[in-house]
C-alpha cells in the first residue's frame, strides 16, 4: 500500500509544479518555456514574468512553430478553481511535449509576490500571508 502511495506522489510531482518552483527554475536558468494559456484579455491584465502567450485553443495550431520539439513546457491558467491549465497540458502532451502544470495558476504566482508583467510594465503584488511568507523590507 505505501508503495502505491509513494508512486502516486512521484507521478504527481513529475507532472505538476508550483509557482515557487517555477520561479526558482527561472532564476537558475533552467531550460523550459512557461506558457500562459488564458485569453488575450487575461494576458493583458497581467502574466508571469517570462511567460509566452499561447491560449489553449491555439496550442494544436501554433505550438510546433513557436516551441521547439523536446523543449519542456510549464503551463498555467487562472487559478486552482479553473481547469484550463489541465486542458492546455493535455494539448501539449498530445503533441509530444514534456509538460507540467503550474498548480495555483496565475493567481498564486501573483499572490506569492512574483513578478507580474502587464502591458503598462512590471509590478509585484504584496505577498498574501495565506500563500507565502511576508518578509520585512530590507533596512535602508
Amino acid at each position: 500500500m505505501t508503495q502505491d502511495i509513494a508512486a502516486h506522489y512521484r507521478a504527481k510531482l513529475r507532472f505538476e509544479t508550483d509557482a515557487a518552483d517555477v520561479r526558482v527554475a527561472q532564476k537558475a536558468g533552467e531550460d523550459f518555456v512557461l506558457v500562459d494559456t488564458r485569453s488575450a484579455e487575461a494576458w493583458a491584465q497581467g502574466r508571469a514574468r517570462g511567460a509566452i502567450h499561447l491560449p489553449t485553443r491555439e496550442i494544436a495550431d501554433r505550438a510546433a512553430a513557436e516551441i521547439p520539439a523536446g523543449t519542456p513546457v510549464v503551463v498555467y491558467c487562472w487559478s486552482p478553481g479553473c481547469n484550463g491549465g489541465d486542458k492546455a497540458a493535455l494539448a501539449f502532451a498530445e503533441l509530444g511535449y514534456e509538460v507540467r502544470l503550474m498548480i495555483g495558476g496565475f493567481e498564486y504566482w501573483a499572490r506569492e509576490g512574483y513578478p507580474v508583467v502587464t502591458d503598462a510594465g512590471e509590478t509585484r503584488y504584496p505577498v498574501d500571508p495565506l500563500t507565502g511568507v511576508v518578509r520585512a523590507a530590507p533596512a535602508a
